[in-house]
């Protein structure tokens, strides 16, 4: 007995891993029958969520601008598309800079939920039906990696989330990988932080999805819209534990680079420890942040 269910977890694995390396390369993979039946009712899940919360917040607009609305709704969409998120350590709610490893566009609904904050996305993510819109709410700062001329103008406009949501979140990846790498840290976004606001303290943030990671994770070239679908049709729920770690003040860092550097290495140790083996480099090439896997050596 013990073995035959051996044998259908292997099978089922092997289902999702083959699934998941044809969405990364770009393949569109169908949903099965019950697949668009989970897919439609998650739907209807969120667009109930929108037809609550929405009315509510431009409602309380009236009265105040800091509408408690945006994070209750993304707090509960994460629920509705299947993420069972556990908070370990204490988000600071305001003057914070969170930084954080970046798997999923969940990871937005996700920390949105449980801290209120606002976030730098990529450009791709705002183009992702009903998802884009939903992250605009909470005065998500689009940026277009490839543009580099644009850099000036997205600092001022994460400035202004600063000041306008008390904490905003960087992904200073550049992009999102599986749950097992951690790239290089890109310092320019932090660049809000030379020299610091007053009184602003950073906070590294540990995203994980334990064994579901590399199905859930948005990466290769599976579109935004296609990872969604993937994402919601499938079976059950996941974790998503969310790590907060001790904050520390930009002012005792000279400069981004230096502020990376430390944020970076609470992540990568925090994350080793989650996965209890160290992290592997990460498989696929990323022109936008001039990423390249390392060839094996011969």
């Amino acid at each position: 007995m013990a073995s035959g269910s051996t044998a259908r977890a292997e099978r089922k694995l092997a289902r999702y891993s083959a699934k998941r390396l044809a969405a990364a390369a770009g393949e569109k993979v169908p949903l099965t029958i019950a697949g668009w039946v989970r897919f439609i009712l998650r739907t209807l899940g969120i667009l109930l969520l929108l037809l609550v919360f929405v009315p509510m917040h431009y409602a309380y607009r009236i009265f105040a601008y800091g509408s408690p609305f945006p994070m209750l709704f993304l707090r509960y969409t994460a629920r509705v598309v299947g993420a069972r998120v556990k908070v370990i350590g204490t988000p600071l709610h305001r003057d914070v800079f969170f930084i954080a490893n970046h798997i999923s566009w969940i990871d937005i609904l996700a920390m949105a939920g449980a801290s209120g904050t606002a976030f730098v996305a990529k450009w791709e993510l705002s183009q992702v039906p009903v998802i884009g819109w939903l992250c605009g709410l909470n005065r998500t700062v689009f940026v277009k990696r490839e543009n580099r001329m644009g850099v000036a103008e997205q600092i001022n406009a994460l400035k202004e989330a600063l000041q306008d949501n008390w904490s905003v979140t960087v992904f200073p990846e550049g992009t999102v990988t599986d749950g097992h790498s951690l790239l290089p840290f890109k310092s320019s976004m932090i660049s809000v932080l030379e020299p610091p606001p007053p009184g602003v303290m950073v906070q590294p943030v540990v995203l994980d999805y334990g064994e579901n990671s590399e199905e859930i994770a948005w990466i290769g070239e599976e579109s935004g819209l296609h990872n969604a679908m993937r994402v919601m049709a499938r079976r059950g729920t996941f974790r998503l534990r969310i790590t907060y770690l001790e904050p520390f003040s930009p002012e005792e860092y000279r400069g981004r680079k230096a502020i990376a550097a430390k944020a970076r290495e609470e992540i990568e140790e925090q994350l080793v420890a989650n996965l209890g083996k160290p992290l592997r480099d990460y498989q696929h090439v990323v022109e936008a942040v001039r990423y390249r896997p390392k060839l094996p050596e011969s």
